[in-house]
């Protein structure tokens, strides 16, 4: 009987290494990564309705033109390409909706245009969430700076105030 108490432990710690060896799954959610949707009209920039395919948000970032105005110096609006106009959009986007206040979120264009986005703490006004905003755009030796405060409304789509 001690024999068989001895090799209790043992045994279970034998079985319980074989669940190791199973499938596995993990508690990780995976998706779709956001990036800037297509262009809208105005100075907004909006959340997709739905997932989107990467290729789909590809494409269309490729195929329309992303307005920016209101989050960037208009001094340098002129002098972007239309990459650097999705990139920055991009980089707005992602930083008003997901990014800590204080940490910028940096994006590059085209022949080292460069810029980076850093946002406060979310702010409710009359149950609308809001953020201040810095976007910084680097181009030719110089930095235009853009501060704001930008709105959410119920859709998703981020206004400046």
């Amino acid at each position: 009987m001690q024999r068989f108490a001895r090799l209790l432990p043992f045994a279970a710690l034998v079985l319980l290494a074989g669940c190791s060896f199973g499938p596995t799954s993990s508690n990780v959610a995976t998706g779709p990564t956001l990036t800037q949707p297509g262009a809208t009209s105005g100075a907004l920039i909006s959340a997709p309705a739905e997932p989107v395919a990467p290729t789909t948000v590809a494409a269309t970032a490729a195929t329309t033109m992303n307005d920016v105005t209101a989050f960037v110096d208009a001094g340098v609006i002129g002098r972007l390409t239309s990459k650097d106009k999705s990139e920055a959009a991009s980089a707005q986007y992602n930083a008003l909706t997901f990014g800590r206040p204080g940490a910028p979120r940096a994006w590059s264009g085209d022949k080292g245009v460069v810029g980076q986005v850093t946002v406060g703490p979310f702010v409710r006004v009359n149950n609308i969430d809001c953020r201040d905003f810095t976007h910084a755009v680097t181009l030719s030796g110089g930095t235009f700076t853009k501060k704001g405060t930008a709105c959410k409304d119920a859709s998703g789509t981020w206004t400046v105030s």
